[in-house]
């Protein structure tokens, strides 16, 4: 079984003090990019897991965020590669895959063989150590500290350092 990072987008690998509604406002963060460089130069296996509620709102249509994707991989494709992306579209409806749930997760994990108990998820949102939780995963938190998170930091190559610690 192998291990997995499972981050969340916004706040952790892009700038979102705007929205992200098309591919223009994606500002990846540098140390997003050399964070996801340590982990999958340490074999681990990456993915996005992001609500996109603006997706079920109106804001944003599924070929305005494949657009964003696939400019973020393009950017980041330097450092890392992912294995996938997912997002939940779900803001009003009932929805197994919004954060705080872990459904994003755990389809994840069923279909690429990942053991979540050596895997984590990283975000910025109580929502998504939330989610980690309920997977089975470790957790780290970017941002306001979070005591249930198993590592708190500044950003993702401050936890990509905290994990590899581990």
């Amino acid at each position: 079984m192998k291990r997995a990072i499972f981050c969340d987008r916004d706040g952790v690998i892009n700038d979102n003090t705007k929205h992200v509604n098309k591919p223009d406002d994606l500002t990846i963060y540098n140390e997003a990019k050399e964070g996801l460089k340590k982990l999958y130069n340490n074999e681990y296996e990456l993915f996005v897991v992001t609500n996109q509620g603006g997706v079920e709102l109106g804001y944003i249509g599924e070929t305005q965020l494949d657009g964003i994707h696939e400019k973020m991989i393009k950017e980041l494709k330097d450092y890392c590669e992912f294995k996938e992306i997912v997002y939940c579209p779900d803001f009003h409806r009932k929805s197994d895959c919004r954060k705080p749930k872990p459904g994003m997760i755990v389809k994840l994990a069923k279909k690429y063989d990942i053991d979540l108990k050596n895997s984590w998820m990283i975000g910025d949102m109580e929502t998504d150590i939330t989610a980690g939780i309920k997977a089975g995963c470790k957790t780290g938190k970017i941002g306001k500290k979070d005591e249930r998170a198993d590592v708190n930091g500044r950003n993702l190559n401050d936890l990509a350092d905290k994990i590899l610690e581990q």
